[in-house]
């Protein structure tokens, strides 16, 4: 399945990602059973293959801080898209967030997973709102690696709405919660995807992006140990946040 036909052809925009897209008639916003919204065509079809070469290539599995070096033009150009206070209080509005724009943001880039991640969990409290755009230009016609929001946290199927298959522009952002709960089945490989998440403080900005760079070092040192742990697990394994 391609996604670039599902996306705006706008190579003339100022930015690759716009609040004014959000307004997609087939976007999604709900307030229950906790406030989210997915919207689609997010990004230009014209910069897919840009934003797929300046993509950062780490090594291994799982979620990093972003570092501008890691990445091509393109991409810091979209982290910088995603993190502006127009584009931030334009999720905001739509999950009950005045001014999120004002809030510290933290930035985390995955180009790829193991067995081990999407276990289902509603995210720390210290997070306020997470949202997280895809950015891959196909995806098999499987159910593992799809993001779903979910009715409970011992449940991968009991979802509030359909998945979402993780192709380029679709977007996804919901408000935390005590049962925002949100996870995928279990998928290894490639799926990239770039995640924001603003903060209650700027102290948990920096305590998360140290633990991001801990965790960096020690995927690097022990990734084999990693990927064995996540072999196994159950498609219902949970963690509160």
């Amino acid at each position: 399945m391609n996604a670039a036909a599902e996306t705006l052809n706008d190579p003339a925009a100022d930015s690759l990602l716009e609040p004014r897209r959000l307004d997609h008639a087939d976007t999604l916003v709900r307030d229950q059973p906790f406030p989210f919204l997915i919207a689609r065509g997010q990004l230009p079809a014209a910069a897919a293959a840009e934003l797929a070469r300046d993509f950062p290539r780490y090594p291994n599995a799982g979620f990093f801080p972003h570092e501008a070096r890691d990445c091509g033009p393109s991409v810091n150009r979209l982290v910088d898209d995603l993190t502006a206070p127009a584009f931030a209080n334009a999720i905001g509005a739509r999950l009950g967030i005045p001014d999120l724009g004002d809030k510290p943001h933290l930035v985390t880039i995955c180009r790829s997973l193991n067995k081990r991640h999407g276990t289902i969990h509603t995210d720390s409290r210290s997070k306020v709102v997470t949202a997280l755009v895809y950015l891959n230009e196909s995806w098999p016609d499987i159910s593992e690696g799809c993001f779903r929001f979910l009715n409970r946290i011992d449940d991968i199927d009991d979802l509030v709405v359909p998945e979402v298959r993780p192709l380029y522009g679709h977007l996804v952002a919901f408000r935390r919660a005590d049962n925002s709960f949100h996870g995928h089945l279990p998928h290894e490989g490639e799926r990239r995807v770039i995640q924001v998440a603003w903060l209650t403080s700027e102290e948990e900005k920096l305590r998360k992006t140290q633990r991001g760079k801990l965790s960096r070092l020690f995927k690097k040192l022990f990734g084999g140990i990693d990927r064995r742990l996540g072999a196994g697990r159950d498609r219902n394994a949970a963690h509160r946040d």
